[in-house]
């Protein structure tokens, strides 16, 4: 068994104001997706200036915030946000759903091609290859607020939680995730779309990859505890929620290569 690192989830306190790694975990993901995105501009348009960039990558981050957090209220756990609305803007302790998040970053690139005369497949797949960064990130605040963790095990690498009220060795989900759908996912994306290819293949792959990496974790991860199990004793909410990726992502990826002709790859 590993000992968990003791962090304090707060990195910086300046009296009542408290800095938390959760919050910086977002600025660094989306600090990472504006350096990638800018490495890329060029081979993606290049009449597009860093400012247009800048608004896109805000944009689409307000997509991943404002989504995720509706996401989880609406998909996890509604009647504790009903019952007290305040909750919702307190995102500093957690509580963010990367399909609410995904939903939020499509309808704003939907809403900024329109803008700005880009079809949305065109977006998506300009932004796919950077969006495993602020994931990989957001599982390593997971892993510093010590939650969302796996289920008990005695595999050598188990941890405990302070968090867990049983204090039993446990799957370190977070870093399975963080290792799959940042690590994994990033490098599979970026060694893809370095060759042309199809428009939508790329938002296809990313779909089809998150789907199955994520599908596979859930069955060592706890589920939240106001949902359980929905089905059979170990079907979640996270993996129902994968499915329509999965099938979707395999779908964009037929209809690229059969009806969409191939554009310049975008090198990272």
């Amino acid at each position: 068994m590993l000992p968990y690192p003791q962090i304090d989830p707060v990195a910086l306190a300046i009296g009542p104001l408290k800095i938390h790694w959760y919050g910086l975990m977002y600025l660094i993901g989306i600090g990472g997706a504006w350096l990638l995105a800018s490495r890329r501009l060029n081979r993606f348009d290049p009449t597009w200036s860093k400012e247009k960039l800048s608004d896109m990558v805000f944009w689409m981050s307000m997509g991943v915030i404002v989504g995720g957090r509706l996401g989880y209220v609406l998909f996890y756990d509604l009647s504790a946000y009903l019952a007290n609305p305040t909750l919702i803007f307190e995102v500093w302790k957690g509580g963010m759903s990367f399909h609410g998040g995904f939903i939020g970053v499509m309808l704003a690139a939907l809403w900024f091609g329109k803008k700005n005369n880009k079809s949305f497949f065109q977006l998506m797949d300009f932004v796919a290859p950077m969006v495993p960064i602020g994931l990989g990130a957001g599982r390593i605040g997971n892993f510093i607020n010590a939650e969302l963790w796996g289920k008990a095990t005695d595999v050598p690498w188990a941890m405990v939680f302070p968090t867990d009220p049983a204090q039993l060795a446990r799957h370190p989900s977070q870093l399975y995730q963080f290792a799959l759908e940042g690590v994994a996912l990033f490098l599979i994306l970026w060694l893809y779309s370095r060759k042309p290819r199809p428009t939508m293949a790329v938002s296809g792959m990313f779909a089809l990859f998150y789907g199955i990496f994520r599908f596979i974790v859930e069955f060592v991860r706890v589920p939240d505890a106001q949902l359980g199990y929905l089905a059979w004793n170990w079907l979640t909410m996270g993996q129902v929620l994968c499915v329509p990726m999965i099938v979707g992502g395999l779908f964009l990826i037929w209809l690229a290569y059969h009806r969409a002709p191939a554009t310049p790859a975008a090198a990272v």
